[in-house]
């Protein structure tokens, strides 16, 4: 069973968002949470926060099962860009140069590596 979590209007670039998600991208979670924690990037903090929701949110849907059993991993996370703020900045002879702050929006979505195998012992034996 998987687990989501989205964190939107993240003001940072989604190109430097995207850099620390690759990071953490099909990693198990306790890996991926000691990348977060180590990572000098701005927007690892925010991420690591994310998964920790994530984490959070999985539990809530499964109160039966052990974390610590379900060996869970990061199953996918995307980035989209936001809204973009537009701002002007004085240029030399009275001219003004576009300014663009950009956001972005994260999608985290968290799996257990046990529920991956059940799945595919389920699509094997169909296949039969």
């Amino acid at each position: 069973m998987e687990a989501i979590a989205k964190l939107n209007n993240v003001p940072t670039s989604p190109r430097k968002m995207r850099m620390v998600v690759d990071l953490i991208r099909g990693e198990k979670v306790n890996r991926a949470l000691n990348i977060l924690k180590f990572e000098s990037k701005h927007g690892a903090a925010r991420v690591e926060k994310l998964l920790l929701s994530a984490i959070a949110n999985w539990q809530q849907a499964n109160p039966e099962l052990d974390l610590e059993d379900a060996d869970l991993f990061v199953k996918s996370v995307q980035v989209d860009g936001g809204r973009v703020l537009k701002r002007l900045r004085p240029a030399p002879q009275g001219r003004a140069h576009r300014i663009r702050k950009r956001s972005n929006h994260v999608t985290l979505i968290v799996d257990s590596a046990a529920s991956e195998a059940v799945l595919a012992e389920t699509d094997n034996a169909e296949n039969k």
